[in-house]
């Protein structure tokens, strides 16, 4: 029979129906990366002078301001109405952390490269955060086509938007709630539970965990969260870096190999900008999204996840799974 399990802070449900048999391999499919010539990237020189010169080099990552925006610099919001409805012009930022090699994906790198990558997150955040319009900062990567990624060469995304994302406030809604009624951090009780029960982690250091949550939306949903209480990433630590940067690449290099090189998202999962007293009960993490389903018509219809596989299970394959480096 299908269980229903219900996620400790957003309070949505999912339903794991394992009685649809689907073993681990099952959820392998063709490989996600597509070649494509170095000849035709845009990434693999850079503008000297005008708007799109980089905005910071670190390491073996450059930042550079997207040639598309879907959010550009402009007036603070101003809320219009038109009847009933509300709109604004869509003022922020878009940036893209561009990798330095064409074909060497996260899992590839050495995790000084890696260290590099989440130190260029870390620094532009902040410097976003700061300005005026701005109410969240949200950094993501896609890989694959089916994820969205339009070039093959390695890169990641930031955006920063003038309102606080529907997801975004039930998650710190839900986690206010919890700490009101039990004085208590959510996600730092989740964590204690976790470390103690072990049965859905796949792999963890001194100072972060990533494990298989309990009410995944998918199959092979990976979060990443800082064993240390943060309510927003802004707030990691030069010496903390490294810690994250070996989770993220053992964890993508885990997908990677189990699942032969699935398309998946990662975000940054944090509190919005502001006040640190605000959302003091909230904690940062990464959440990592293989591309192993479509959502279909009962999810659209009720926003009811399926997985078909034990989030247990799925932990053990990939804490079993080894990776070359």
């Amino acid at each position: 029979m299908s269980q229903l399990r219900q996620d400790l802070v957003t309070g949505d449900w999912v339903v794991i129906a394992t009685g649809r048999g689907k073993r681990p391999h099952a959820f392998s499919g063709n490989p996600s990366t597509v070649k494509e010539p170095k000849e035709n990237c845009p990434f693999e020189s850079f503008a000297e002078e005008g708007p799109f010169v980089p905005l910071l080099r670190e390491g073996s990552v450059t930042v550079i301001p997207n040639k598309f925006p879907a959010f550009a610099s402009g007036v603070c919001k101003v809320f219009s109405k038109e009847g009933p409805y509300t709109f604004a012009d869509g003022v922020g930022f878009h940036e893209v952390f561009v990798l330095k090699d064409h074909d060497r994906y996260i899992p590839d790198l050495e995790t000084e490269e890696v260290k590099d990558l989440v130190r260029a997150y870390r620094e532009r955040y902040n410097s976003i955060a700061k300005q005026e319009c701005i109410a969240y900062v949200s950094v993501f990567h896609n890989h694959g086509r089916e994820a969205g990624a339009s070039l093959a060469h390695p890169h990641s995304q930031l955006i920063a938007i003038p309102i606080i994302p529907a997801d975004v406030e039930r998650s710190v809604a839900g986690s206010a709630r919890y700490f009101k009624e039990h004085g208590k951090c959510a996600h730092c009780e989740m964590l204690a539970h976790e470390l103690a029960a072990r049965s859905r982690i796949i792999a963890e250091n001194e100072k972060f965990v990533a494990f298989v949550p309990f009410a995944s939306r998918i199959a092979f949903e990976v979060r990443i969260f800082p064993k240390a209480h943060q309510h927003g990433f802004g707030m990691l630590k030069d010496e903390d870096i490294s810690f994250v940067a070996d989770m993220l690449k053992q964890s993508l290099a885990k997908l990677r190999v189990g699942l032969n090189d699935p398309a998946y998202n990662f975000f940054i999962h944090t509190a919005p900008v502001g006040s640190a007293d605000a959302y003091e009960h909230y904690h940062w993490h990464i959440e990592i999204l293989p591309r192993t389903s479509t959502w279909a018509g009962f999810e659209l219809g009720t926003s009811i996840e399926i997985s078909a596989i034990a989030p247990e299970d799925a932990a053990e394959f990939l804490r079993g799974t080894e990776t070359s480096k």
